[in-house]
């Protein structure tokens, strides 16, 4: 369904532009039919930059995303307008998908003018009801409301219920439930997985080791724009490969045995090493090999990939 290959982002900073930050390097992968794959990385790492790019809210500097085997970079006008009807977003803040001076349910009237203008009124109020059922909501309790009268979750849920107003095929879910208490957090995940069940594909991007363990086929870990390792969530979270991955799940706390935060003192490396593995200055086992290229994305076991030299075999 959406296939990502070689995507790069590439940000001119400094005085003048004058340097380059590659916040996504070369990344390739892709989501079926129906299936949830999480997106997992520390702040910093690309995450978000790779869901909007998605979302075409950045250009892309180098590779390609397609979407059932369409370039999404060629779409224009009604073309567009029609990936909007089965691509669409949802946000870590919601408050901020929301004009505060406009009633919440505004964003329900710009989808019947833009995508629906045919459909009588009673027609949409009847399918907006619906929807917002399917999300959890008591519509007579939500509607006419401004966001500030409304929770994050409530919020959330009325930005679900409008990608069901629109027959979404792919969601891109970033960090959507980071900011809700912890039991809309369940609520709104069972949400997901319901809908996944319908068949709609779900890129989830997150932070937490336990959402992704939860809710996704796949997962992808991402360490500062690069792929470290990818490929079934029971596979990831059992028998991680990666340094990285394998930091990552020792500093999960546990309640079987006492929590050791998963911290490596670092070996002395020199700082700002190109070229080379990015966890390189990081890395406990980094050798001086790692400086040389950037490993690539082998296959170690069927649904199992790792980009680290240690498992080269030639």
């Amino acid at each position: 369904m959406l296939r990502l290959d070689g995507v790069s982002k590439v940000y001119k900073v400094g005085t003048f532009g004058g340097k380059r930050l590659e916040a996504v390097s070369h990344v390739s992968f892709q989501v079926n039919e129906g299936e949830v794959v999480s997106l997992i990385g520390e702040s910093g790492s690309g995450k978000s930059t790779i869901g909007k790019m998605i979302l075409r809210l950045l250009p892309i500097t180098s590779g390609t995303i397609y979407f059932d085997d369409v370039d999404i970079a060629t779409l224009k006008g009604s073309a567009l307008k029609e990936y909007y009807r089965r691509v669409q977003g949802v946000f870590q803040d919601p408050f901020s998908s929301y004009n505060p001076i406009f009633k919440a349910d505004r964003i329900f009237r710009v989808i019947r003018e833009e995508f629906f203008p045919a459909v009588p009124l009673a027609a949409w109020e009847d399918k907006v009801g619906k929807s917002l059922k399917a999300v959890g909501l008591n519509p007579d309790q939500v509607l006419d409301k401004f966001p500030h009268q409304l929770s994050g979750g409530q919020l959330q849920r009325f930005l679900i219920a409008r990608a069901l107003l629109l027959d979404v095929r792919f969601l891109v879910a970033d960090e959507i439930i980071s900011m809700l208490d912890a039991s809309t957090r369940i609520d709104v995940l069972n949400l997901l997985a319901d809908l996944k069940s319908r068949g709609l594909s779900i890129l989830f991007i997150t932070h937490d080791l336990s959402l992704a363990h939860y809710i996704s086929e796949r997962a992808i870990i991402l360490y500062r724009g690069c792929i470290a390792e990818m490929g079934l969530t029971e596979k990831i979270f059992n028998y991680p490969l990666h340094p990285y991955t394998k930091m990552l799940m020792a500093s999960v706390p546990r309640l079987d045995k006492k929590w050791e935060n998963g911290k490596t003192p670092l070996p002395a490396k020199p700082p700002g090493l190109t070229g080379g593995c990015v966890y390189y200055e990081r890395c406990p086992a980094g050798i001086e090999a790692c400086t040389h290229a950037r490993p690539p994305l082998l296959e170690i076991e069927k649904d199992h990939r790792v980009a680290c030299i240690r498992y080269r075999t030639e």
